[in-house]
């Protein structure tokens, strides 16, 4: 009996470390390679509880591999913005302008019950109240309400706001690379970037991150450069 809890206690060490080594991801928030990499630890931490004539040592190792595996591909995935989509995807709109986009629901194999219980849990009823709707990478739903069905806040109370934009600000610039897409949503070109980057005295590979709208409206987050000693 004391072997068995001392394993646990071992083990349970070597798992919280792993954890917390890998993040602070609610379990729902989890990027697919993340939510294999758990799933393996769990099922290789509770073979040496089950049978402990396996050494702990063969139960530690693979944890610790994984782990190590794990830090190296987000180290990549941080830095490379192609290797992010093809472990993590992209996100996808299934609603725009109260219409459903049904050829993106068939590639993600969302049926319409799924999407109107993803609708409920945002309190939206009536898909036809929605601007955009987008299904995240971590398989989350975000809803964007059309400007009518938005609640009320101070900012609504102002005179001069314009009420023409529904569309909510979109990615534009993503650590460097530019989201050709995303300027063609917005309907804006590279000549209409350049001149925005150019205002801020920057070009696109020190950016961060930068979002727009369609009227023009734009932030723009420099990287920061690392200090050399």
């Amino acid at each position: 009996m004391s072997i068995v809890l001392i394993r646990s206690l071992i083990l349970y060490i070597v798992v919280i470390f792993g954890v917390r080594l890998m993040g602070k991801r609610q379990l729902g928030e989890l990027q697919p390679s993340e939510l294999v990499i758990t799933i393996l630890i769990s099922n290789i931490a509770t073979l040496p509880l089950e049978d402990t004539n396996i050494p702990l040592i063969l139960g530690i190792l693979p944890i610790l591999a994984l782990i190590c595996f794990e830090t190296i591909m987000s180290w990549i995935t941080l830095r490379s913005t192609k290797m992010r989509r093809l472990i993590s995807g992209r996100p996808k709109i299934i609603i725009q302008n109260g219409q459903l986009e049904q050829a993106t629901l068939r590639d993600l194999r969302l049926s319409v019950d799924d999407v109107m219980t993803a609708m409920r849990g945002n309190q939206v009823f009536d898909i036809s109240q929605v601007q955009y709707a987008i299904m995240e990478t971590t398989g989350n739903i975000s809803v964007f309400l059309k400007q009518q069905y938005q609640p009320l806040t101070p900012n609504d109370l102002n005179p001069n706001k314009n009420i023409n934009s529904q569309n909510p600000p979109i990615v534009l610039i993503q650590e460097g690379c530019i989201m050709n897409k995303s300027l063609s949503m917005i309907g804006k070109n590279m000549e209409w970037l350049q001149q925005k980057l150019a205002e801020h005295h920057m070009n696109f590979h020190e950016v961060l991150l930068m979002i727009g709208d369609e009227n023009g409206k734009c932030t723009i987050i420099p990287k920061k450069r690392r200090n050399v000693e």
